[in-house]
């Protein structure tokens, strides 16, 4: 019997390929149909490994969650970027590969990132989603999030209104 090691790191530059694709499958499964399509392929194609590599190290952590050699999933958060959310910390992006979802995977994600952003007396975390995004909306809200602001982006001439979850 095989054991496999499962891992919550901070990112290395040779994740970027791992995390262009689950960029990719991720944002098509989760936005196929709320982007429209056109702009959603452009937003993809910006995120290759090339972006990723260049992310990797800056100023605001990145995580990935590990099993055996293979990222499956991402996290990247700090300190929360829009100063009308009564929040300290934020998490900017939290996805799997879609063949993960749905199995404790995203808790174990968001769980890590409370804890290290606890451990820097942060606190109040706000993630945002889009309004329509009903899969991540009932992941925050099963996480103990609660809705405290609403706004909406205009892509490619659709408006994509958007929540904002308060933690903590």
């Amino acid at each position: 019997m095989s054991t496999q090691v499962i891992s919550i790191r901070r990112a290395r530059e040779q994740d970027a390929g791992m995390l262009s694709e689950i960029f990719d499958a991720a944002w098509r499964e989760a936005y196929q149909g709320i982007i429209p399509g056109v702009a959603l392929d452009r937003m993809l194609a910006r995120r290759g490994p090339r972006w990723w590599r260049s992310t990797i190290g800056r100023s605001r952590p990145l995580v990935v969650l590990e099993i055996g050699e293979s990222v499956i999933g991402y996290v990247s958060y700090g300190r929360c970027r829009d100063r009308a959310l009564k929040a300290e910390g934020e998490i900017d992006e939290i996805y799997l590969s879609p063949n993960y979802q749905g199995l404790g995977f995203g808790t174990r994600l968001f769980r890590a990132v409370r804890n290290d952003l606890a451990d820097r007396e942060v606190r109040r975390i706000a993630v945002w989603s889009l309004t329509e995004n009903h899969r991540a909306r009932d992941f925050y809200e099963r996480m103990g999030g609660r809705v405290v602001a609403e706004a909406c982006d205009r892509v490619a001439g659709a408006d994509l209104p958007k929540v904002a979850y308060l933690f903590g």
